[in-house]
């Protein structure tokens, strides 16, 4: 993992940079609303845009099991209209208790995005898996640092 995270540092080198998107977490509404799972993931994430289609991301938050997940991985956006744009984020998340032992696993996380000069939306489909990851459509706020 230590790899991959420099591999993506070095890839994403700040001349490279064209916005830096900075967010305080997300807000979750699970599907399942009886199960007590936690709405308010609040943590630290980051987004840098490479091309119109890619952006990498990565942070950490407060997980629906009320445990710390850490995530990076690349926005694949090909779609686009206006200032909305759709695809997928492709990465790998931990810290789920029931998935994997809360070790690192793969996701590809169907999102749209909105994204205005300083201020955007990212809202995600999570799927449900069982009972290890407790499905939800997350709303990602995000502040660019670079407008």
């Amino acid at each position: 993992m230590k790899k991959l995270l420099t591999a993506l540092i070095v890839m994403a080198a700040p001349a490279a940079w064209a916005d830096l998107w900075v967010n305080p977490g997300f807000y979750s509404y699970h599907f399942q609303r009886d199960k007590g799972f936690n709405n308010v993931n609040t943590g630290l994430g980051f987004e840098t845009t490479l091309t119109e289609k890619y952006a990498l991301t990565a942070g950490v938050f407060e997980n629906s099991d009320r445990e710390t997940s850490r995530y990076v991985g690349v926005y694949a956006m090909p779609f686009k209209i206006a200032g909305f744009k759709a695809g997928a984020a492709i990465g790998a998340f931990d810290g789920y208790p029931k998935m994997r032992n809360g070790g690192w696993f793969p996701a590809a996380i169907p999102t749209v995005a909105f994204e205005g000069r300083q201020l955007g939306l990212n809202v995600s489909f999570i799927p449900t898996i069982g009972d290890r990851l407790h499905g939800a459509l997350t709303f990602q706020v995000k502040y660019n640092l670079l407008p």
